[in-house]
């Protein structure tokens, strides 16, 4: 048994979780009418309802009393601090200092990083208004106008999502797009629609050597090279790089002056606040970019600052370790409101799955409880015809986020009410469901009666005790997006701190990319120095006899 299961507030927990399984929420709420105002909280315009939980006042206490045993607020200091808390790497964990909009210094190592964030974000600024004001040209004169974005992983999934997020915000004549898939037709697609003349690439990769990213600069400036008529001048003019290897910037030919860089305190997950948010700083105005920051900014102040009982980071955190080790839930819905935020779970999906997904603690033992769950989601309302009768029937318990905005960025008849309709009672119908003499009830009226009825009748049950938090706020604007990408940041940082895991490195990533470069020249024809396993070589064999037939 680790410390961690055998320490009183967990016991105190489980235990708890065995009278938990009894509740209704239909009786939580009508025992206590003041249910809402005690089980949410605000910050600024963003309300945080999670009184639709099965949680009850002391279910709450004892998650605030795990959450100061694993010293939740001891470890938010050594992070804010610049401590090495991702020990795996030895380096310091600082996201937060890249939004950082106060005068006052940031240390890692003795030394405030402040002065160089904001040199980073001070060239930014002047690049993006060179671009933006058309002042930059490309090799043949022309404009600047679409912006491509080569990366993958944090250096794909966090830029792209804010740019189709804040969408609306962006001005005609400036376009942005985003490869990351090495698959040819990604890149193939992208390109097609382009003018070489008209393009610029933005190379995101820290070391300039990631497989996939690479790969698709080499032939995004052959691309660019063949269409200049093999002036391979054109691409100093065309590229830029965020990256800190300068040797290997230099050598694709990008001017080391247009080289945006970043630190090793800066994981790729949390990288969007750094020079890795370039593209949406091209795309939407570097104006709309510091609003970003300055949202985020201000919910790592109210993370560092507000008591656990209100903080919505801790709550959120807290309420996701309550399902996922004591009521035996594996997977975590994120159900957007709102088409501009379709990409927002799979931004969380990284930040989620990569930080926590993790079967050993900080020493390197193996834990003995649930780490990391499934994080999944998509839009409503589509996600209502898809997979919501899971949710609302299914036989697994999956607690679910939803997030909507009072009012639409697009407003159009009454469009926006009636998706504000359909999240309320989506919320209202997972909680509460339709009891066995309701549904007998409707079918009544609908003048069913005798077996025709009591066949129907268990189709047309809906158990309730489905939990879910609401998220609602005025509108989806720069700032708020950065605060809700911050407070699910911080989620995911309280609940690495109460399983004792480390959140900031990802090596289970790697053994892929070791076997695939082994494997890679066996795909050209070439003998492998050690044979692989019965699988890959039936495999590697069949691809080898389809290519056959083709030719």
């Amino acid at each position: 048994m680790s410390s961690l299961t055998a320490s009183a507030s967990w016991q105190a927990l489980a235990a708890h979780a065995g009278l938990a399984r009894s509740w209704s929420l239909r009786d939580l709420f009508a025992a206590d009418k003041s249910r809402f105002e005690r089980f949410s909280c605000r910050f600024e315009d963003l309300l945080l309802d999670y009184s639709k939980h099965l949680a009850t006042g002391e279910t709450l206490r004892l998650l605030l009393d795990l959450a100061r045993e694993r010293d939740v607020e001891g470890w938010r200091q050594r992070m804010v601090a610049g401590r090495k808390i991702n020990a795996s790497e030895g380096r310091a964990v600082l996201h937060t200092a890249l939004r950082h909009r106060a005068a006052t210094p940031v240390v890692v190592d003795g030394r405030d990083v402040m002065p160089e964030v904001r040199a980073v974000l001070a060239r930014m600024k002047e690049f993006c208004e060179e671009i933006r004001s058309f002042r930059r040209k490309g090799f043949t004169g022309q404009n600047l106008t679409d912006v491509v974005n080569i990366g993958i992983g944090g250096s794909d999934l966090g830029p792209r999502m804010v740019c189709e997020a804040l969408a609306p915000f962006a001005e005609p004549g400036h376009r942005v797009h985003f490869v990351s898939n090495v698959d040819p037709g990604d890149l193939v697609r992208t390109l097609a629609g382009l003018d070489a003349e008209r393009t610029l690439f933005v190379v995101a990769s820290k070391t300039f050597t990631t497989q996939e990213t690479m790969t698709n600069a080499a032939s995004a400036r052959a691309w660019l090279v063949e269409r200049m008529g093999g002036q391979e001048a054109a691409v100093a003019r065309h590229f830029v790089a965020v990256s800190t290897n300068e040797e290997k910037v230099r050598a694709f030919g990008i001017d080391p002056k247009n080289m945006f860089g970043f630190w090793d305190w800066v994981g790729g997950r949390y990288s969007l606040w750094s020079a890795i948010g370039l593209p949406i700083a091209l795309h939407l105005g570097f104006a709309r970019f510091e609003e970003l920051l300055d949202g985020a900014h201000a919910m790592d102040r109210h993370f560092q600052e507000t008591p656990l009982e209100r903080n919505m980071p801790v709550l959120m955190g807290l309420l996701g370790v309550w399902y996922t080790d004591f009521l035996g839930a594996s997977s975590h819905a994120v159900l957007p409101y709102d088409q501009n935020l379709h990409r927002f779970a799979a931004h969380l999906q990284q930040l989620d799955m990569e930080s926590n997904g993790k079967s050993v603690d900080r020493a390197g033992r193996a834990v003995d409880y649930p780490t990391g769950p499934v994080v999944w989601g998509e839009p409503g309302t589509n996600g209502q015809h898809a997979f919501f009768q899971l949710l609302h029937q299914g036989t697994s318990l999956i607690p679910c986020d939803f997030l909507a905005a009072a009012s639409s960025l697009t407003p159009l008849g009454d469009h926006h009410d009636k998706l504000l309709a359909n999240f309320l009672a989506q919320t209202a119908a997972l909680a509460f469901g339709k009891s066995r003499e309701e549904a007998r009830a409707e079918l009544a009226r609908q003048g069913l009666a005798g077996e025709a009825l009591e066949a129907l009748l268990p189709h047309k049950v809906f158990p309730g005790n489905r939990p879910s938090s609401s998220l609602l706020y005025e509108k989806l604007s720069p700032y708020r997006l950065g605060s809700l990408i911050a407070l699910y940041e911080h989620k995911v940082f309280v609940q690495g701190v109460i399983w004792n895991i480390n959140s900031f490195d990802q090596w289970g990533v790697e053994l892929g990319k070791q076997l695939a470069a082994r494997i890679l020249p066996a795909l050209a024809g070439e003998a492998l120095p050690e044979p692989p396993d019965g699988s890959t070589a039936g495999l590697l064999a069949h691809v080898a006899a389809l290519r056959r037939e083709e030719a």
